[in-house]
């Protein structure tokens, strides 16, 4: 998907692949919502865009793709129908889209912070980062522009910048379950495995930390080995069918090249290293 610009070695770059994956559900805290992290809102779709199962996508997709060609200039159906496509894997159409929606509402700062998101989902990191500027005001700093700059600059292997802004989000919203589950996601990509589940078990005791923060931390265990936990925690708000796959996507990342041992061994590496 997105590449950083450093070059990592391969237990890294296995890291750097789920990472950016999962750091797609932390942009999407930008946009208008009904809680922190949950996309899909915008034009009142039926049910958050992350618990739609494919064909609910496909369907969803479809129906707001005919409302935004009645009305393209509508920015709550455009950004909708940008996070649906970018939900799909359409990140290049999800771009075309607000970029449209930008040209009609240049000064609106959720148009901003929804433009930001998609410019990094296609690649485009360092636009995305001028466009997240742009949206921020600095009488009225937004904790989720910061928390998404947070994750454009992790994805720009800028790390120690990027935990920067996570805790200056924390410092607006603190105890914000979206950027404790970033900030450990930072940690996931440096290989430090045991501080990126501190923060993410701190993530899921908030009350409204919802079910990706849990999958992120069923990630993190999973990437330990601890398999059957990782399974345990992720079936506790997934389908069945949906938690056995991400465990067996998890054991089949890993298993290429015994990935987890090399980072587990990185992680105990770590406990002698200042973060």
């Amino acid at each position: 998907m997105i590449a950083s610009h450093r070059t990592a070695p391969p237990a890294n770059r296995l890291i750097q692949g789920l990472f950016i994956a999962l750091m797609a559900t932390s942009l999407a805290g930008c946009s208008q919502s009904t809680s922190p992290m949950t996309t899909g809102s915008i034009a009142k779709l039926s049910k958050p865009i992350e618990s739609m199962n494919a064909t609910e996508l496909a369907q969803a997709t479809e129906r707001t793709g005919q409302s935004y060609e009645k009305n393209p200039k509508d920015r709550n159906i455009g950004m909708s129908y940008a996070s649906l496509l970018r939900m799909s894997g359409k990140n290049e159409q999800a771009l075309a889209v607000m970029q449209q929606v930008v040209i009609a509402h240049p000064s609106d700062r959720e148009v901003l912070a929804a433009y930001g998101k998609t410019q990094a989902a296609a690649g485009q990191l360092e636009q995305a980062l001028g466009t997240i500027d742009r949206a921020q005001t600095p009488d009225r700093p937004d904790w989720k522009l910061k928390s998404a700059e947070g994750a454009i600059l992790d994805q720009l292997g800028r790390s120690s910048e990027a935990r920067a802004r996570y805790r200056d989000a924390l410092d607006l919203q603190p105890n914000e379950p979206s950027i404790l589950s970033n900030l450990g996601m930072s940690y996931v990509l440096g290989g430090d495995l045991k501080t990126a589940e501190t923060y993410l078990r701190s993530a899921i005791e908030q009350p409204t930390a919802d079910s990706r923060v849990r999958q992120n931390l069923a990630l993190v265990v999973g990437l330990q080995g601890r398999f059957d936990e990782a399974d345990q925690i992720a079936r506790r708000e997934l389908s069945t069918q949906q938690a056995e796959a991400n465990v067996a996507y998890l054991r089949s990342m890993l298993s290429q090249q015994n990935s987890w041992q090399k980072l587990a061994a990185k992680d105990n590496n770590s406990d002698t290293a200042t973060n």
